[in-house]
């Protein structure tokens, strides 16, 4: 009998349409696997999403993007309900959300990340935390939705009239360089693609809708910036306890020649773009899994943390209490 799958896709962060466009390609590639699959549009009301999850699926295939989606909140809703689900846990995917707490325990590691400062706006449009150039960031988004830079004597306020990310912003010291970044399978860093974008940065519009952007994979990049960026993903990838697939961004200024300098960590994404040409798979499809066997991977491996981590807790205690009266 085909294993019952639970796609769920939109949900209600910035990134819903997101979600939906890119869920057609993986509600295609669970199809064409053979899986009994039901694909289910997220909305923020509880009572409607378990209703849609029972009887209980086998597993759930999560491709929501954003608050609600990859910051912990569905992932603690599929563990109560005991249902395996892809990608990252509830622990993992709050970490990685929020941006200030993934700088912080990047550093703890070795890997350098831009100067920051998390600031409330009033502060932030009085110039009174770092000196620009600087980034402006939310606390907790993805896709870079809400993301401005500020340049010396820029007249453009760091915050729109659009603004509705909170109180509070990161303010990160801005890095002049190539935009770099790379997928980790299982632990396994994958390759380095570039990405070059016609806009400030690789921001939603060259995300989603700027058909200018390009992708250079493998990246020409130095063979020492390639191994820090593949360490420092995988040390960031198991630091967080990540699984399935997740991608870490960087920036690398190549005007300095000690690598260990050059390149700087942004951020980590447990929920990257689920497509074939998005930058994630990609990597995966480069060194020859098709895009149809990684959704099939991320299936067969999918799991409820939580659940995991108390057995196996249980299963310690066990072996040392039989060690112990071995002794």
């Amino acid at each position: 009998m085909a294993k019952k799958v639970a796609l769920l896709v939109g949900g209600w962060s910035a990134e819903r349409q997101v979600s939906l466009d890119k869920g057609r390609e993986v509600e295609a590639a669970l199809k064409e696997a053979g899986y009994d699959l039901t694909v289910i549009d997220v909305k923020k009301d509880l009572n409607d999403l378990l209703s849609k999850l029972t009887p209980k699926p086998d597993v759930v295939f999560n491709n929501l993007y954003g608050r609600g989606g990859e910051d912990g909140i569905i992932q603690s809703v599929l563990e109560m309900l005991e249902i395996p689900y892809t990608h990252s846990g509830v622990m993992a995917s709050a970490l990685a959300m929020n941006k200030p707490m993934s700088k912080r325990i990047a550093m703890t590691l070795g890997v350098q990340s831009p100067e920051g400062v998390v600031a409330h706006k009033d502060d932030i449009l009085a110039s009174e935390t770092l000196d620009p150039p600087y980034v402006v960031k939310p606390i907790s988004e993805g896709s870079s939705c809400g993301i401005t830079i500020v340049r010396e004597n820029d007249n453009k306020p760091a915050f729109d009239e659009n603004w509705t990310f909170g109180d509070y912003a990161l303010v990160e010291r801005y890095i002049k360089g190539r935009e770099l970044t790379c997928a980790v399978l299982d632990g396994n860093a994958q390759d380095v693609t570039e990405i070059k974008s016609k806009t400030d940065f690789f921001d939603y519009e060259a995300k989603y809708k700027d058909t200018r952007t390009e992708y250079f994979l493998p990246a020409d990049i130095p063979t020492d910036v390639r191994e820090i960026i593949m360490d420092w993903s995988e040390r960031i990838y198991i630091a967080f306890g990540c699984n399935g697939l997740a991608r870490c961004d960087y920036v690398y200024d190549d005007r300095i020649p000690e690598a260990t300098h050059a390149v700087y960590f942004l951020e980590v994404n447990t929920q990257p773009g689920l497509t074939p040409a998005s930058i994630g798979p990609s990597q995966v499809i480069h060194h020859g899994t098709s895009f149809k066997d990684l959704c099939i991977h991320l299936i067969e491996t999918a799991k409820c943390h939580e659940k995991q981590s108390t057995q196996k807790a249980q299963d310690d205690q066990i072996s040392q209490s039989v060690a112990g009266a071995a002794a």
